[in-house]
């Protein structure tokens, strides 16, 4: 492989290539599924086109931006090797590679789209295992059932479209947005209360609440069973009692983190409104279940556009300020950010609970689409820079 590309400054760190292509992605993307929402050209109709559209928020949209945080994370916080260079070139490749292959299908072999788009999450297992079974801290082994349970969705899905069997293809991007949602909340659970106590200390507020592992465990624990229930297609109210533990236990979780004493931190604040997404998102999940007051949809917006989409602007900001030598000052332009994913989030769960129409639909994916194009016009020549020189302590 060229020495030159690997050496580039793009290449430096995960979160570079996965974070520019990601924001890249999310308003082209939105921009093709608009044009075909509104009837402005022609893509598959009906069915067909919204599980091509829930397949790319995930395995195109959303897996940039999530391997990228996963491998700018984990050296940091686990200890393992950084992935660079050549391997983080080929991790890179199979992502463009999927999207090219999934675009390209009307074009292609039936089953070659499949197998290119599917590389990606194996690739990451394979390379990050050997990694995290020397960890000194085991559970981030749990990292590795997650990248399966997506491989295994992607695959799935893909086994669903080549046999037309719509219900099997959603069945699998709901295993995805389930593996997200415990990646979500084992990973962001962790970072949120961090810089929670981090802030407050720095500002001279106190400490955080301490650490209570029996919770942390019996969050988790419900959320799996939610996940296990609601996949097996139990009945409405066994699931909807167990969206509603999650909604009382994530609630107390995210209250023992006093998000509230740190408003005025832009950067921790957008993680505290994340998470009071995901428990608005449980609790309309409970209500659709329980007594079908909503629609089952809701949860499912209110976790991808308000807790996925903050929570994502966020870290992505952090992680680009931090990793590249920078001050942990927000931007302005990034304020406007977090601002248009909230009253994104805020119409698509509108639009949803009271069917307020396409017109309101199409302005929240803009507004989506917007926020992280502001993300990319902030820190596009960021990622392709040298970083700025560390102060000497």
């Amino acid at each position: 492989m060229n020495q030159t590309l690997t050496s580039s400054l793009l290449w430096a760190s995960a979160f570079r290539p996965f974070y520019f292509l990601g924001a890249l992605y999310a308003p082209l993307l939105v921009a093709v599924w608009l044009g075909a929402f509104l009837g402005l050209w022609s893509l598959p109709s009906g069915q067909l086109l919204k599980l091509q559209h829930g397949h790319e928020f995930i395995f195109g949209f959303s897996a940039a931006i999530i391997t990228g945080i996963v491998l700018t994370a984990l050296p940091s916080w686990a200890g393992t090797e950084e992935i660079l260079g050549r391997r983080l070139v080929l991790l890179v490749a199979l992502w463009l590679l999927g999207r090219i292959a999934f675009w390209a299908s009307p074009w292609l072999p039936a089953l070659l789209p499949a197998l290119v788009d599917c590389l990606l999450f194996p690739t990451m297992f394979i390379m990050l295992a050997p990694q995290l079974l020397r960890a000194a801290n085991r559970l981030y082994l749990l990292l590795l059932p997650i990248l399966f349970a997506l491989f295994a969705a992607n695959l799935i899905y893909h086994h669903g479209l080549l046999t037309a069997n719509d219900t099997e293809a959603w069945l699998a991007l709901r295993l995805a947005v389930y593996a997200i949602v415990v990646l979500y909340v084992l990973k962001g659970g962790v970072l949120t209360p961090i810089f929670t106590g981090n802030a407050l200390r720095e500002k001279g507020r106190g400490e955080p609440a301490p650490f209570n592992m029996t919770l942390e465990i019996a969050a988790v624990a419900t959320l799996l069973l939610l996940a296990v229930l609601d996949l097996a297609a139990a009945p409405a109210p066994w699931t909807g009692c167990a969206a509603l533990a999650c909604a009382l236990l994530y609630g107390w979780r995210c209250a023992r983190w006093q998000g509230w004493r740190v408003a005025d931190v832009p950067l921790v604040l957008v993680m505290h409104l994340g998470f009071a997404w995901l428990v608005l998102a449980f609790a309309l999940k409970a209500a659709a279940e329980l007594t079908g007051i909503v629609p089952e949809a809701a949860w499912l917006h209110a976790f991808t556009v308000g807790s996925l989409g903050l929570m994502m602007l966020g870290l992505m900001t952090r992680v680009s300020l931090r990793h590249t030598g920078r001050p942990l000052v927000v931007p302005p332009a990034m304020l406007v950010a977090y601002a248009l994913m909230f009253v994104a989030a805020l119409l698509r769960l509108a639009a949803t609970v009271h069917g307020l129409g396409n017109a309101v639909v199409a302005l929240a994916a803009a507004l989506w689409a917007a926020a992280f194009m502001l993300y990319f016009l902030v820190f596009c020549k960021t990622l392709v820079t040298p970083s700025a020189p560390r102060s000497s302590p």
